[in-house]
């Protein structure tokens, strides 16, 4: 077992502090704001609704479309505004992360839109706002066959680590971003950058899946926390 102590003060297996809340926003049908580490995140859900765009139109089932987007003043040196790229890459992933835990067969023809908002970014962005996504679907009523959740673990300094921040996803060896359905144990994404052997990935996976079930809790509790009376 690794006793190493990161540059932030964590130790290998440690999550950065944070905070989720459910029904943050008043017009949308579903919402959620989280905080991890330097992050801020906030999602707003809308639907589902009948489409009116035909070619996205499922006969048999709904359809789920993404849309993230970091703020132009989330990171460091000011962003171009619009999407790119990168934020292309992570809409799609984050839909193709969430669809398996959404029941859509009962919404045929319609249509879920889902908004993810980076505020500021920290490192591990794609994860977080899944994690935020799915807490969000929930205050929606979205049916769902489980939470999603999503969390990273990566290689700093030749030692698996959890939970990269902005420094050690930079600096890091490896990079390994997980969703997952915490009840089933079932993966909805996995991605992997970097130089790991056989060994360090089964442990990065391992240890990213420990990481879900812990933040899985704070959402339960979030969503608990909105909807118990006072």
């Amino acid at each position: 077992m690794s006793e190493m102590i990161r540059e932030d003060g964590r130790k290998y297996n440690e999550l950065r502090p944070i905070k989720i809340e459910a029904g943050v926003l008043e017009r949308a049908d579903g919402s959620a704001y989280l905080e991890v580490g330097g992050n801020k995140i906030l999602v707003a859900v809308y639907g589902p609704r009948e489409s009116y765009i035909r070619r996205l139109l499922e006969p048999n089932t709904g359809v789920i479309r993404c849309r993230y987007n970091m703020a132009p003043f989330s990171v460091d040196d000011r962003k171009r505004p619009g999407p790119d790229r990168r934020s292309s890459e992570i809409s799609k992933i984050t839909a193709d992360a969430l669809r398996p835990a959404l029941m859509l067969e009962n919404y045929p023809r319609s249509m879920v839109d889902v908004y993810i908002e980076v505020i500021e970014a920290e490192g591990g962005t794609r994860c977080a706002g899944i994690t935020a996504a799915s807490v969000a679907l929930v205050d929606a009523g979205v049916p769902m066959k489980d939470i999603v959740v999503g969390c990273a673990a990566g290689k700093v300094n030749d030692e698996v680590v959890l939970d990269l921040s902005e420094v050690e996803d930079k600096e890091g060896q490896a990079d390994v971003p997980i969703a997952m359905m915490p009840r089933t144990g079932e993966i909805t994404l996995l991605q992997s950058d970097g130089d790991l052997s056989e060994e360090e990935f089964q442990k990065a996976i391992d240890l990213a899946m420990e990481g879900c079930k812990k933040v899985s809790e704070l959402q339960k509790e979030a969503l608990m926390k909105r909807y118990s009376t006072e």
